[in-house]
């Protein structure tokens, strides 16, 4: 992966802890566990499914378009 790319998903990521924060309770930030438990919560719950979905419908296209191309004669 190229150096933009992976400046891209850096921003991204802390976007994204910047979102989750906000939304995760005080009293889990208070220790390294409940970090760890909110991390894994907010992951499981909003993250991998997001990126599960995104990356099943591009599979999917593909495959579709797959289908249609013919061979060369």
């Amino acid at each position: 992966m190229d150096s933009a790319k992976e400046a891209q998903i850096t921003a991204h990521a802390l976007a994204l802890a910047a979102l989750l924060y906000e939304e995760t309770e005080p009293e889990k930030l208070k220790t390294l566990g409940g970090i760890e438990e909110a991390i894994r919560e907010h992951m499981q719950t909003r993250v991998n499914p997001a990126v599960a979905s995104f990356l099943s419908q591009k599979a999917a296209k593909q495959q579709q378009g797959a289908a249609v191309q013919l061979p060369a004669s």
